[in-house]
């Protein structure tokens, strides 16, 4: 069974796992004893994305060496970002587990040497695998229960969802609006009174018509001419461009309020005890 790292097998594993928080740094203490036996460096999963094993670097605590401890022996408490190693009683059985080496692949024999000291241990429950109960073709991980499962039934971690209403905008185009101008004919009529002069001549009979004048009083000139000037007027209609009117083209933001409603769905712890369970809920 080929083991990974947890970051291979998990890219996002903070988040996807641990709700953003991260086991790596984490202390790790021998049994509930404050004797600190090293750091969380990493974690193994197997070819299905179970945790297997927590790579403990014991730093100057021991001899500087990583170590692996199964997943089912380790007990962690979040909030004092702590792990204790049930199946370890204090640092001497920490030097007797054979060094980790992540250049090197956790193959079956280095696992069997694991094992074989946390089985040995007398805080770890006991196991049913035994030598002769199986080999490498037919070993997993099943038969060492208490090494790889009691880690799910002492610690789950749990992810609640709740949905939030997000309210956004997008610009999108609408329309266009095209302000030019056109040309349009109309036949216009327009009627101006002129005035014509005109020559009117009178030709009457005097009252003394067949008087006979003296010859003094008589006188007769030839090329005697009366002059007058005529008028008349004559109407001049043409065309002339006037400006009409002004358009401003311009914009306007109008501003209103959208409004939308969801049903929003939130997940909410829900705790069963059976028996006389004690269970201590905090938020950290």
């Amino acid at each position: 069974m080929a083991l990974q790292k947890l970051a291979e097998f998990y890219p996002n594993y903070q988040e996807e796992i641990f709700a953003g928080d991260d086991i790596k740094g984490f202390d790790v203490y021998a049994g509930d004893s404050d004797e600190k036996v090293g750091t969380v460096y990493d974690a193994l999963v197997d070819d299905t994305g179970r945790f297997r094993y927590l790579v403990i670097d014991t730093g100057i605590w021991i001899f500087g060496k990583k170590v692996l401890l199964p997943i089912g022996s380790a007990r962690f408490d979040y909030g004092a970002r702590r792990v204790h190693a049930t199946g370890l009683r204090n640092k001497a059985q920490a030097e007797q587990l054979p060094a980790y080496n992540e250049l090197e692949a956790v193959d079956y024999d280095r696992e069997e040497q694991v094992r074989g000291v946390y089985r040995n241990q007398e805080t770890a429950a006991p196991s049913t695998a035994t030598a002769s109960s199986y080999d490498r073709s037919n070993y997993n991980y099943d038969m060492d229960r208490p090494l790889y499962e009691t880690n799910e039934q002492q610690h789950q971690n749990l992810k609640l969802y709740e949905e939030r209403l997000i309210a956004n905008k997008h610009r999108a185009k609408t329309g266009e609006v095209a302000v030019g101008k056109r040309v349009e004919t109309e036949t216009a009529r327009a009627s101006v009174p002129i005035e014509k002069e005109r020559v009117v001549i009178d030709r009457v009979t005097p009252v003394e018509a067949g008087r006979v004048v003296s010859v003094g009083e008589a006188d007769f000139q030839a090329g005697e001419v009366a002059r007058m000037e005529v008028y008349e007027e004559t109407a001049d209609i043409h065309k002339e461009a006037f400006v009409r009117e002004e358009v401003n083209v311009r914009k306007e933001v109008v501003r209103t309020t959208v409004e939308g409603e969801e049903t929003l769905r939130r997940e909410e712890l829900e705790v069963k005890t059976d028996g006389t369970a004690v269970v201590d809920n905090k938020n950290i």
